[in-house]
């Protein structure tokens, strides 16, 4: 018969598609404490960082009540010892409390396809990792994955959880 077929395939359409779990073991992350909060602090911070050519990863920065800022990012960690070096630096420019450094980390990630527009996926992987008792230390989404940064000692149980979850083989990408 002539005539346009209407179907409902906007469910499947939008449906994340989560291809495997990737981790990364190569990351450190360091912490400037109590920098003063104005304008142009986050550059005072990743510029000389940058001039070093220093490849950053994940970015947070927290506010506090009290006027100054909390500011964490990733690094690989054989680049660890010449930012923390740089960061103390600036710090001292800064008037900053203290730099902190971890090179205990690991990053795991779920990738897949419309993963930033479906909330459900984070939460479900947020939930999956509480219920095991992992703590997230900073998150980063993007439409191909979603990262959250743990403790190193987590990693095995981390991956496993998540591969329980989200019904994946047991195959690490």
């Amino acid at each position: 018969p002539n005539g346009t077929l209407i179907t409902y395939e906007e469910d499947e359409m939008e449906q994340a598609l989560i291809s495997g779990i990737a981790f990364n073991r190569d990351e450190a992350k360091l912490t400037i404490q109590g920098v003063p909060d104005k304008p142009g602090v986050a550059y005072s911070i990743l510029g000389p960082i940058g001039d070093t050519n220093i490849e950053i990863d994940m970015i947070i920065q927290n506010i506090g009540a009290d006027g100054t800022t909390d500011f964490t990012f990733t690094v690989h960690r054989n680049d660890l010892q010449e930012a923390k070096d740089v960061l103390t630096k600036v710090s001292n420019e800064l008037g900053a409390r203290e730099v902190k450094c971890d090179d205990k980390i690991v990053k795991i990630s779920l990738v897949g396809v419309g993963m930033r527009s479906h909330a459900g996926i984070a939460s479900k992987m947020f939930k999956a990792l509480a219920e095991e008792g992992i703590n997230i230390n900073m998150i980063s989404t993007s439409e191909i994955k979603i990262s959250v940064v743990i403790d190193e000692k987590y990693l095995e149980l981390g991956v496993r959880t998540l591969h329980s979850a989200f019904d994946l083989e047991q195959e690490l990408v």
